[in-house]
């Protein structure tokens, strides 16, 4: 594939945040922005794309016109349905790929990809497709346990914990015949991640692993460097070097490990795209994710790792903030000079909805104390 060249086109499925941060890297890079998505209309990719397609994702027509007006075809989501995937990557370059799609939405076929693979190993899990599947992996895995849908659950949706006091038949019935996965609950130290990309030449570029932090199943914190065993931050980055060779991924992936009690390291789940704990690259590293997906997916030699800062955090900024009023944003900026503020143009605030986040930078360790005082005060209006 020739480069695809500042001034060309670039093409987003998807319209909410990462979207938007891509978009504005790209724009800052001088490519034109079209985003496709069902409600691309004055969403936070769309206010700041050249032109939106709002159509359905299986809108065969509307899917040509959207192929025929950009040169390079991106997503700043998984859930795309794969035969969308497949049919625009018949017209125009895809990546990362509709086979890395068909992979990573879907956690059994993630799970038992990495299984596969041998090395790091994911949390124990269990098929389940009937209320017999369900008894059955009850009783190999144990309680606690979480029954997951193998698709389009995220932030904790479509999830259901399951314990001695469970009754099986009741969780079965909500899933509303969705294939799902059971999984076993595990003695956990903390979670990290490992934001990385891939060019199509093959090269190789990671930011280290992210500490991360989550409040009711959503990110709430996340820090690099992450305060691990190096052997352990090692063996995270080589596992999705791994991973990204394996299924030929071109653009960013994210890889979520669990690290145990006893110091295993296993792991959780991945996303091609861009990633919520990659949110601090943009002011903390050389080259943030957003511009490293866009280089990659253009064929351009992927940018600089290099950190910025000896410490950076993130926090998000949830619609429960806006509960009672809008945050006072002019106090953070005032008492809080050193903090940059990321508001994604969302129009309505809801509980659990990402609005925004914050991110700091600092020459000693003290990253994540800035952003936790700056999200504090907000809370306090």
């Amino acid at each position: 594939m020739k480069p695809i060249f500042p001034g060309q086109t670039i093409g987003i499925l998807g319209s909410g945040q990462l979207g938007r941060m891509l978009a504005i890297a790209a724009r800052r890079m001088g490519y034109c922005v079209v985003v496709y998505a069902p409600d691309a209309e004055d969403s936070p990719a769309g206010q700041v794309a050249d032109t939106c397609l709002s159509a359905a994702y299986d809108d065969l027509g509307c899917l040509a016109k959207f192929a025929d007006c950009v040169d390079v075809i991106t997503y700043e989501f998984e859930n795309i349905p794969p035969e969308t995937a497949m049919f625009l990557a018949e017209k125009k370059p895809l990546h990362p790929g509709p086979h890395v799609l068909a992979v990573s939405r879907n956690r059994l076929k993630e799970k038992t990809f990495v299984k596969g693979l041998g090395g790091v190993q994911p949390t124990p899990f269990a098929p389940v497709s009937s209320l017999q599947d369900l008894h059955n992996a009850v009783a190999a895995l144990g309680t606690p346990a979480v029954l997951k849908t193998c698709e389009l659950g995220y932030d904790g949706k479509g999830q259901w914990k399951i314990d001695t006091n469970t009754v099986l038949e009741d969780v079965f019935d909500q899933l509303g015949g969705q294939e799902a996965i059971l999984e076993a609950f595990i003695s956990l130290e903390k979670e990290i991640s490992v934001v990385a990309v891939r060019g199509q030449d093959g090269d190789f570029a990671h930011y280290g692993a992210t500490e991360n932090e989550h409040q009711n199943h959503i990110l709430h914190l996340s820090t690099s460097p992450a305060n691990v065993d190096q052997n352990l931050e090692k063996k995270a980055v080589e596992t999705t070097k791994s991973l990204m060779e394996k299924l030929d991924v071109v653009g960013v992936l994210c890889v979520e490990f669990f690290i145990t009690t006893a110091g295993d390291l296993l792991f959780n789940e991945m996303a091609p795209r861009p990633h919520n704990s990659g949110h601090l690259t943009i002011e903390g590293f050389q080259t943030s994710q957003f511009e490293q997906q866009l280089r990659a997916v253009c064929g351009l030699p992927l940018g600089s790792t290099e950190r910025l800062a000896q410490t950076v955090a993130m926090t998000n900024l949830l619609g429960d903030l806006w509960a009672k009023n809008t945050p006072n944003w002019a106090d953070l900026l005032q008492n809080h000079p050193d903090v940059c503020l990321h508001l994604y143009g969302k129009s309505a605030a809801r509980p659990g909805r990402k609005m925004g986040h914050l991110t700091a930078c600092s020459k000693s360790d003290d990253a994540a104390q800035k952003v936790t005082v700056a999200f504090q005060m907000l809370t306090g209006y």
